[in-house]
């Protein structure tokens, strides 16, 4: 069972990350703003970082496990606020959160095979705060081995 979690895992952060790597090349490639640039090379790292993490867990080692767990960290918050904003998914999310917009409202959002980044300094109007569940049992799963 560790194992076809573990591998299941991997392919979650490998889909992820390759599909995130090649959404922030094409933001990368217009060479927009400097802002904007800035934002597609830090997205380009993050998710290398999870599909490099990714391989090395589907071939079993020890440092996949330690930087898979380091990856699953990176996508655990989702902060939506009109100051900051910050949102990272690779491979698939499960997130629960609050809604803070004329008394407080949960919510639930999910979509499997897909990434998603977002860092900005601004946000929303509408301020929402919450947790991806899914990083949150990978993380769980490779912390319990």
């Amino acid at each position: 069972m560790r194992s076809f979690l573990f591998r299941l895992i991997g392919i979650l952060e490998v889909a992820g990350g390759f599909l995130g790597v090649v959404a922030m090349i094409r933001r990368l490639l217009p060479l927009g703003s400097t802002y904007e640039t800035l934002m597609a090379v830090i997205g380009l790292a993050l998710f290398g970082f999870i599909l490099i993490a990714g391989v090395l867990l589907l071939e079993g080692s020890e440092r996949g496990v330690s930087l898979s767990r380091v990856a699953q960290l990176l996508q655990l918050p989702l902060v939506a606020t009109p100051v900051f904003s910050y949102a990272l998914h690779a491979g698939g999310f499960v997130n629960v959160f609050a809604v803070i917009h004329d008394g407080m409202r949960l919510g639930l959002d999910y979509h499997i095979g897909s990434h998603g980044f977002v860092l900005a300094v601004a946000g929303p109007g509408v301020s929402r705060i919450g947790l991806n569940l899914l990083a949150l049992l990978s993380w769980l799963v490779l912390k319990l081995r």
